[in-house]
């Protein structure tokens, strides 16, 4: 990646990795720039920046180009429930996977009979839910699940490996307004929830279970709670990510989604043009992850194709981690 001289370093993280990226504060905001051969400048966890996340944009993108961060793009998302574009930049439309939360009961009765089920299901095999503290016995509970499998979802775990410390530096982010929801069976950490409260909606950090407990149903019993807790805070909705990822439009996780109360929420995003080399970015739309770039009939299978390789992988990773694990504890 370029850089310039006088750019701040700063730590982010995409994919699990951490990496240290040219940044500049700019309107109160931390820009930082990501990418190699197209650099794309974007507020730093722009999902959890509480407020409008750029208020003047033209002003914005002025300062922008003045501090001479090397970026060719900028991009910045007009947050519901503003969803009608304002702004006369290119955009294209973005999108959440909200659940309405002002009412437990309506979102408990809007469920499908079976994802009721699920949550029932869990509380009669012995799962406990509940909020928990952030604290060493919390983050070693979180380090076990983290380190259970190399893969999932079909494809390499981000967490899989990193130590201890690691993992409690990583999940201490935004602390002042987060909250941990923990599943627990026969007292051990089986599943878990990091939501990150972001003015008027609740952002699902993190959300994970065992594979070994699946027919326990954490994650429904998970979601469920944190639903519960949206409504007693006053909180509109509960976010988990995004509902389609580029033309992943059929999978087991927008299914996961759907059945348990999150609905498609879209909203612009805007990308603006830094450099000639963003002006062809944009216009070709380059920005695009590759996901997003290929058509859903060829996606599908090359998905398909790829979980059955780290499938078949999967338990050779996991006995190279456990010897690993074994000599750095000798």
């Amino acid at each position: 990646m370029t850089t310039c001289a006088n750019a701040k370093l700063e730590e982010i993280r995409i994919s699990g990795r951490t990496l240290y990226v040219p940044s500049a504060q700019i309107c109160g905001r931390t820009v930082v720039v990501t990418g190699k051969w197209i650099r794309i400048a974007q507020v730093r966890d722009e999902d959890v920046v509480e407020g409008v996340t750029v208020e003047d944009p033209a002003s914005f993108i002025t300062k922008l180009k003045d501090r001479k961060l090397k970026a060719d793009v900028f991009t910045f998302a007009q947050r519901p429930p503003e969803i009608t574009p304002k702004y006369d930049y290119h955009c294209e439309w973005d999108n959440w996977a909200a659940a309405p939360t002002t009412s437990f009961k309506d979102w408990w009765e809007n469920l499908p009979q079976e994802s009721r089920k699920n949550v029932r299901r869990a509380v009669r095999r012995g799962v406990v839910v509940k909020v928990v503290e952030f604290d060493d016995n919390f983050v070693k509970g979180v380090h076990r699940i983290y380190n259970h499998t190399p893969v999932r979802d079909g494809r390499p775990f981000w967490h899989f490996g990193k130590d201890f410390e690691t993992v409690k530096r990583e999940l201490a982010t935004y602390l002042d307004r987060s909250e941990f929801i923990g599943a627990y069976w026969n007292e051990e950490l089986i599943g878990f929830i990091k939501i990150v409260y972001v003015d008027h909606v609740a952002m699902l950090m993190h959300i994970i279970s065992m594979n070994e407990y699946y027919d326990k149903r954490p994650m429904n019993a998970l979601i469920a709670k944190a639903a519960e807790l949206c409504e007693q805070k006053g909180i509109s909705h509960l976010i988990y990510g995004q509902f389609i990822y580029g033309n992943k439009r059929r999978s087991l996780l927008v299914e996961f989604k759907r059945r348990n109360g999150f609905e498609r929420v879209d909203f612009p995003r805007y990308y603006v043009p830094l450099t000639l080399v963003g002006r062809v970015v944009v216009t070709l739309r380059l920005y695009r992850s590759v996901s997003g770039l290929i058509p859903q009939p060829v996606l599908q299978p090359l998905l398909s194709l790829r979980a059955w390789y780290y499938s078949k992988i999967s338990e050779k990773l996991t006995l190279q981690h456990k010897k690993f694990a074994g000599v750095a504890q000798r």
